[in-house]
């Protein structure tokens, strides 16, 4: 069967289904990298603005979870036990509920958008506007964002990680032709600022999800994906599986994403130059999350599948490679930031207060890189037991303990006591979900 994660060489199977999705990451991180150090061009307000905007395309990506992780878990099981038509069934109702949500998501932005930004009361005028205006149009466009993520988790979950590398790789390119020719202006086309970057954005990511609708009519193997009708009614079966798994990991992301908001609120006290820093210094952080992330999402199809079929052995060798692979990543990271921050800042600031307060960040966090990664990797493969709700419950915890730490740290250490809520936290949360996944399979593991 194609794309059947439950057989042969464990590393080298875990590796070639990762590979591609970490090169996907990679992509996006990137993708990210890009458009910050386009719009660090703007100056520090323009990129505090769009890092306002960029909370809500964030806290998008947690509810889009839900059909993703849904879709991905159970099509990955059922193909691990050999049931391509439920693998199917759950493949069309993950599509038909993204690309619901989506739209439902991008109406409600635009009707709220005011209130939305309202909510981090910007004192300058200028970070403001450029808040509203990626706001609209990132927001308003965001259902080609939910049909991407969810069209990646199910190419995932049938061991094809290569179709959405090559819809990235594609994405990228067009983001990284787009974003100085609408940011800046060249020729012909006039300097949109802060508005081009989010038109870059937006259409890149349309481009990603037309390739991978591409694919799956062109593709001759076997797809679940063939066949699905977006306006057929959703079988209640379907919908309620994939809401069991799917809403804690929404929960999950969207409540991760609300906790940043408040911390960013707190942040802006300190000036536009410390809320640029949060948006930027999460963008160059992705090097390690987005990298850690991927290799979760092979591990979920995996351990999904093999779980699926039974073969538990394979889940626990699996996660211990995997657990070593992005752990030394992380180190690595970890190395690099602490070690030599001020190089990197450069890349994204021009002005010396935003690069000193770029450089602490980057030291502080880089203390916790590392776990960020485990505690990432280890997310993925409880997923892939179907044990969503219990990350949820451990992640919403110890995520949401930043928020007291911060006003204690920062009483005392000023906005690097901020940066060390977050980095402490990380740690703690790497330990905690390590010693769960290891608690858990200790015996047989059992399907919640």
């Amino acid at each position: 069967m194609e794309g059947n994660l439950t057989k042969g060489p464990i590393l080298k199977t875990l590796t070639k289904l990762a590979v591609p999705i970490m090169a996907s990451s990679f992509l996006g991180t990137l993708y990210n990298i890009t458009d910050m150090a386009w719009i660090g061009l703007l100056g520090s307000k323009a990129v505090a603005g769009v890092g306002v905007g960029g909370m809500f395309t964030w806290l998008s990506q947690g509810l889009a979870a839900m059909a993703r992780m849904g879709g991905q878990v159970h099509v990955a099981q059922c193909i691990g036990r050999g049931d391509r038509e439920r693998a199917h069934g759950f493949a069309q109702a993950a599509v038909q509920l993204a690309a619901f949500m989506g739209m439902a998501y991008a109406i409600l932005s635009l009707l709220f958008t005011r209130q939305m930004v309202g909510f981090f009361q910007l004192a300058d005028a200028q970070a403001h506007a450029a808040a509203m205006s990626y706001t609209r149009i990132a927001c308003g466009l965001i259902v080609f964002s939910f049909m991407t993520l969810t069209l990646t988790g199910l190419y995932t979950a049938q061991g094809d990680s290569k179709t959405p590398f090559i819809a990235n790789l594609v994405g990228l390119a067009a983001n990284m032709v787009l974003d100085p020719v609408l940011i800046l202006g060249v020729g012909m086309f006039p300097k949109l600022g802060v508005v081009g970057a989010a038109i870059a954005t937006v259409t890149a990511q349309a481009i990603v999800m037309s390739i991978m609708i591409v694919g799956i009519v062109i593709q001759k193997k076997e797809n679940v994906l063939k066949g699905t009708r977006l306006l057929a009614k959703i079988p209640w079966e379907y919908l309620q599986g994939i809401c069991k798994i799917g809403i804690p990991t929404a929960i999950q992301g969207m409540a991760y994403c609300a906790i940043s908001m408040v911390l960013t609120r707190m942040i802006s006290g300190y000036g536009a130059e410390a809320v640029a820093t949060q948006r930027v210094g999460g963008q160059i952080e992705s090097i390690s999350w987005n990298t850690a992330d991927g290799f979760a999402a092979a591990l979920n199809a995996f351990i999904a599948q093999n779980y699926g079929a039974g073969k538990n052995d394979r889940v626990k060798k699996g996660y211990k490679a995997s657990l070593w692979t992005v752990g030394i990543w992380g180190l690595l990271i970890s190395a690099v930031f602490i070690c030599i921050p001020e190089p990197i800042a450069r890349i994204f600031f021009h002005e010396p207060k935003a690069i000193a307060t770029s450089v602490e960040y980057l030291i502080i966090i880089g203390f916790s890189e590392a776990f960020m990664c485990v505690e990432l990797t280890t997310v993925g493969a409880l997923s892939g037991l179907g044990r969503t709700r219990l990350c949820s419950i451990i992640s919403i915890a110890f995520t949401s303990a930043r928020i007291p730490l911060s006003i204690i740290l920062g009483g005392i250490m000023g906005l690097d006591g901020i940066w060390w809520a977050i980095s402490s936290t990380s740690i703690v949360k790497g330990i905690i979900f390590t010693c769960t996944f290891l608690w858990i399979t200790r015996k047989r593991p059992s399907q919640t």
